[in-house]
């Protein structure tokens, strides 16, 4: 079965995504999705680059085509060229599973779980209304909460105002939901190791189930210094494009979770084995999904086929997201998602219909300290 075309297509719904479509001489066809949000369109033209190189292989063969695209060029490269991959690769899955008549997880050796625990996302200007956002998302059977501190008016962030603000609302939200439901907190790597350290030693007394991202991922040797200093379970990877970027957290045992974004770290190829190696050290995997219907597809079968998985991320349920152009037989129940036993990633797509939710190139927001100082998204 050989490769006859790779198309990407660039869409803006909620937000930007990019899907890409990989079709083949036997009428099957796989889609993907890549990530780098605000980069998509760099991302595309790497995978128009890809292309050639594709075209009359054998779609089965996906670890060579992994190999084919990495290292073709030569030069090492990152998360740009990753997140090309990933959204090729995701698709060369969904082929596989489609022509064996099998769902993706089954190519990965079959569930070792039956259903996959999911987290929502919520935001709040207070901790006072943010436990009001909590008490709705419980009530629709959410277990699992995340937020994070967000800017205090358009875009200044203080971040010792947000350490404040994350503990009262950690505290807030123990003491009045109790101690079944999960809370996590994305720091979105905008705190200096100083702050990190007060914020993780402040909320230790309300169980989180992790601080993520709470430090900048350039040099992930810095976690050392933190990692010394509380014993809050963290967690961080999202913005890691491969096996190699992610050593030093993995080897040196620097976080308890790895948030592995199967449409940035290259795919399902890349992904299982940046997993693998995090099983060798009991690290466990929390995907970071943020994206579009067809990641979230892709991180239900790789979670169901993985033995170290804590949560999955859920900003938008099957159906909520594009759900009149990328159909899911996948569901949702009680914060649970649940695989059909559709073959590939159990999606119908209409692609013409994406014509529907034309791009939109959109910057993502831009946060100062009070001195003027560009910080972090």
């Amino acid at each position: 079965m050989k490769i006859v075309a790779v198309t990407p297509y660039l869409v803006k719904e909620w937000r930007t995504m990019l899907f890409v479509k990989v079709e083949t001489d036997e009428g099957i066809v796989g889609i993907g999705e890549g990530g780098l949000t605000s980069r998509e369109g760099g991302v595309a033209g790497i995978i128009d680059a890809l292309a050639p190189l594709l075209i009359g292989q054998d779609a089965m063969r996906s670890e060579h085509l992994w190999q084919l695209m990495w290292r073709s060029g030569f030069h090492p490269s990152n998360q740009v060229l990753a997140a090309a991959i990933a959204a090729i690769d995701i698709a060369l899955w969904d082929i596989k599973g489609k022509a064996l008549g099998v769902p993706v997880y089954q190519l990965l050796g079959g569930k070792v779980r039956d259903k996959v625990d999911t987290y929502c996302h919520m935001a709040a200007a207070t901790p006072e209304e943010l436990l009001g956002v909590a008490r709705q998302r419980v009530a629709e059977g959410w277990n699992c909460l995340r937020w994070d501190s967000g800017p205090f008016g358009d875009t200044l962030y203080d971040p010792r105002h947000a350490v404040d603000w994350t503990i009262e609302a950690f505290r807030l939200l123990r003491t009045e939901l109790g101690p079944e439901i999960e809370l996590a907190f994305d720091a979105h790597t905008r705190t200096s190791v100083p702050d990190a350290v007060r914020l993780c030693r402040g909320v230790e007394p309300y169980r989180p189930m992790f601080i993520e991202d709470p430090l900048r991922v350039e040099n992930p040797e810095s976690y050392r210094r933190l990692r010394q200093q509380t014993a809050v379970p963290i967690a961080a990877g999202e913005q890691l494009g491969t096996k190699w970027q992610f050593r030093a957290l993995i080897e040196e045992e620097l976080i308890d979770y790895a948030r592995i974004d199967m449409c940035i770290a290259a795919g399902f190829t890349e992904s299982r084995k940046i997993a693998g190696w995090c099983e060798t050290h009991f690290i466990d995997v929390a995907v970071h999904n943020p994206i579009g219907p067809v990641s979230t597809a892709a991180c239900l079968h790789f979670n169901l086929a993985t033995p170290n998985v804590l949560v999955q991320e859920l900003p938008r349920r099957p159906g909520e997201s594009l759900g009149d152009v990328i159909t899911s037989s996948h569901r949702w129940e009680d914060g649970w998602l649940f695989a059909s036993d559709a073959p590939g990633l159990g999606l119908e797509v209409d692609w013409d219909g994406l014509a529907r939710y034309p791009f939109e190139q959109t910057s993502l927001p831009l946060f100062y300290r009070q001195d003027g100082a560009l910080t972090n998204w």
